[in-house]
């Protein structure tokens, strides 16, 4: 397959070429996140919850360190693009420096911070505890995923893909093999417990750092150079860095709400976002390979071809979340049990689960909505659909809800989602990609963006044929389309 087919080759062929490698890469990232709370869970009550609590501690961690990735990952592109190996080659110097004064600067702040939002987060002692413990090792030991995330990004702009994912695969088999021998003590090694959790984790990303950091190091450049290239760097990587954390932010006001309830309530939606990231492996693989389809055929002016890949999508997003709302609807007490034996997070769980299941359908929309968005060259429309989800609804109308009550509290996601979907196409309807045919008025100057974007999209799209790219790498690159090609805005 080549970037033509994107203009030619039917869409599902298309997004069956791309999708597997990037639902592999995906799936081995949810391992991270289930394996850690099935063995804790399995050692502590305490612990579960205390996961849950520094979860969106571990988000924001993922955003600083990925965000400052995507600055030096489009950077890096843009100047293969020109043909620049020496410019390409300073942006990637970089990596290393900035990953490690993010690392430092992060596990600072966390290490000060942890055991004033342990006790914001819970009344109880046992879990303060776990959380300190836990929090601070993780965050102290992120070096890993601060560097591994940076090199990561270096590797797959000049092409290579394998890399990165053996290095994934690497970190999660340390981190499955690790978590039993340190959490419970196997083989002579001391009872751990959560601290063995964190160690396993922290050793997992060293792993995976270590992996990829033989192809992805590079010389720094010299230090005055600094100022002019960071400040490149995070004008590309800061508006993802903004996007991603506004997740953290919403799951951490969801978790303090739930905490005016019980302990329990907190850890069954932990338990929620453990398995979210096992559910949408499909829906995220779909965000992320009908990207550079759309991109290159609105490049071309090919609205047809654009509308023709979000009706696809659309299409095999709802087929695909409907297997998952049929596990949330049956299966609850399951897939809870899998984790927890507390009969109280069961109960919680169960309840808020079949609530959550009904938003899986018009998640399909209220998530590829913005992707689409973003690589037709409305940035702004993307943007602005995130922040009506995760700022504008997720938190003030789960807030209201749960003055109803905890079994009141569940509806807000469907709500969020139904309405976060409405508006996507109310914006969709409105834009030039979903009026068919294309207005007689529409200029070239407004479809010239998509064309002209910071870097040729078409070369990006060559280079990720036969690769995986990750949701985080793509989308801010499409969303180059809707300014100029000195400035990016990312999600």
């Amino acid at each position: 397959m080549t970037r033509d087919d994107f203009g030619t080759e039917r869409v599902s062929r298309i997004l069956l070429h791309l999708a597997p490698p990037v639902m592999l890469a995906q799936l081995i990232q949810a391992l991270y996140n289930i394996v850690d709370s099935f063995f804790v869970g399995r050692y502590s009550d305490a612990g579960l919850t205390a996961l849950s609590i520094i979860y969106p501690l571990q988000l924001l961690m993922i955003a600083l360190a990925v965000g400052t990735g995507v600055g030096i990952n489009t950077a890096i592109a843009h100047y293969l693009g020109l043909r620049d190996k020496p410019r390409a080659e300073e942006m990637a110097g970089t990596a290393a420096p900035l990953g490690l004064a993010l690392w430092a600067l992060f596990a600072v702040v966390c290490f000060l911070i942890l055991p004033g939002y342990a006790r914001m987060s819970t009344d109880s002692e046992e879990v303060v505890r776990e959380v300190i413990v836990y929090g601070r090792i993780v965050c102290v030991g992120s070096v890993g995923l601060f560097t591994e995330s940076v090199w990561t990004k270096v590797l797959q702009a000049e092409g290579d893909m394998k890399t990165p994912m053996l290095a994934q695969i690497l970190g999660a088999v340390t981190n499955i093999v690790l978590d039993p021998i340190l959490i419970f003590g196997l083989f002579g090694v001391p009872v751990l417990g959560i601290t063995g959790a964190a160690i396993a984790t922290v050793a997992g990303q060293i792993a995976a750092a270590l992996l990829v950091m033989r192809r992805g190091f590079r010389p720094s450049p010299a230090l005055r150079r600094y100022p002019a290239l960071a400040g490149r760097i995070y004008r590309l990587g800061i508006p993802n860095i903004l996007m991603q954390s506004a997740y953290t932010f919403y799951i951490l006001g969801l978790n303090l709400i739930l905490a005016t309830f019980s302990d329990q309530a907190v850890t069954a939606l932990g338990l929620y976002y453990k398995w979210q990231t096992f559910f949408f492996i499909p829906l995220g693989a779909l965000q992320t390979c009908m990207v550079p389809i759309v991109s290159f055929n609105y490049a071309a002016q090919r609205l047809d071809r654009c509308r023709e890949t979000l009706k696809v999508s659309l299409l095999w997003g709802l087929a695909l979340m409907f297997l998952g709302l049929l596990c949330f609807e049956f299966l609850p007490g399951s897939m809870l049990r899998l984790f927890s034996r507390d009969a109280l997070v069961i109960s919680i769980g169960s309840y808020g689960f079949r609530w959550i299941g009904l938003s899986f359908l018009p998640q399909v929309t209220s998530l590829i909505f913005p992707v689409f968005f973003q690589a037709v060259g409305y940035a702004g429309k993307s943007s602005l659909l995130t922040i009506l989800r995760t700022v504008v609804l997720f938190v003030p109308l789960g807030w209201a809800l749960s003055l109803l009550g905890l079994h009141a509290f569940w509806l807000t996601y469907p709500i969020t989602e139904v309405v976060t979907s409405l508006v996507g196409f109310g914006f969709y309807r409105q834009s030039s990609a979903g009026r068919a045919p294309c207005p007689q008025g529409e200029s070239e100057k407004t479809r010239k963006p998509a064309a002209s974007t910071f870097f040729d999209v078409r070369y990006l799209g060559r280079r990720t044929i036969s690769g995986v790219i990750s949701e985080r790498e793509w989308a801010p690159h499409m969303a180059m389309v809707s300014v100029s090609s000195a400035r990016s805005l990312s999600t």
